[in-house]
């Protein structure tokens, strides 16, 4: 790299200064969110908050949705941290599947941060469309191929083709086919069935939980949750033919 090039690639002071502004829009609408909850969202409160007026403010997010989808891409971000933290530490303890060391980071950020976990797995904001094949879109399935690796690693495209699953509809193979190569359309259909199923059984479960619809269980649910996950591994796995 020639000298001209490093020194292009150095962000100048405003790029800096508008990065640094940026972050703190940022938090302070988390913030506002954690307080007043994802649907309370406002762009004036979130400007008070900061001493700056909400026409300032959209020299940084031209509109409100700017501002959601950095918000929604954030967390699916953060999230995904949390997930590849928790594999990270799976060799520390190797009894459990890596999956499921996956799937607890991924239930430990959601009771974490219920306020944030709404905003993107809850009721849709009133008005706001995420931009196709976005930012949220690329976060997304960044998390997903954490999942599709931990939950398939070591099983071949043609093991997962074969696995023991309802063959699905023409019709249905056709919509599978037209699914993006970086996203779920890496997977033969019964793959997409396969992860698709565990998918909506660990989020199912979480959600539940994040929700407050599992307090029953007490101090026992991360026990549950974990027998739960195991036993939708070995389920999964089961179905796969061996090489």
């Amino acid at each position: 790299m020639s000298p001209a090039e490093a020194t292009a690639k150095v962000p100048t002071l405003r790029e800096r200064r508008r990065a640094v502004a940026t972050q703190e829009i940022l938090g302070a609408a988390e913030r506002h969110i954690v307080e007043n909850g994802p649907h309370a969202l406002s762009l004036r409160a979130v400007a008070r908050d900061l001493g700056m007026t909400v026409q300032a403010l959209y020299h940084y997010f031209a509109s409100r949705d700017d501002l959601v989808t950095a918000l929604i891409t954030k967390a699916y971000e953060d999230l995904a941290d949390a997930v590849l933290a928790a594999v990270d530490r799976a060799h520390e303890d190797p009894s459990v599947p890596r999956l499921v060391h996956a799937a607890e980071g991924y239930r430990r950020w959601a009771i974490a941060h219920p306020e944030r976990f709404q905003l993107i797995y809850g009721s849709p904001l009133r008005g706001y469309a995420a931009p196709p094949g976005g930012p949220t879109t690329r976060a997304l399935q960044r998390m997903s191929g954490i999942f599709q690796r931990e939950l398939f690693a070591g099983f071949t495209t043609e093991q997962l083709a074969a696995a023991d699953m309802p063959g699905p509809s023409p019709e249905l193979i056709a919509h599978l086919g037209q699914l993006s190569p970086s996203g779920l359309g890496v997977l033969p259909p019964a793959g997409v069935h396969l992860m698709l199923r565990a998918w909506g059984h660990m989020h199912g479960l979480v959600v539940l939980e994040v929700f407050g619809h599992t307090s029953f269980m007490g101090g026992h649910q991360a026990e549950v949750f974990r027998v739960s996950m195991s036993h939708l591994v070995q389920d999964v796995h089961r179905r796969i033919p061996t090489a």
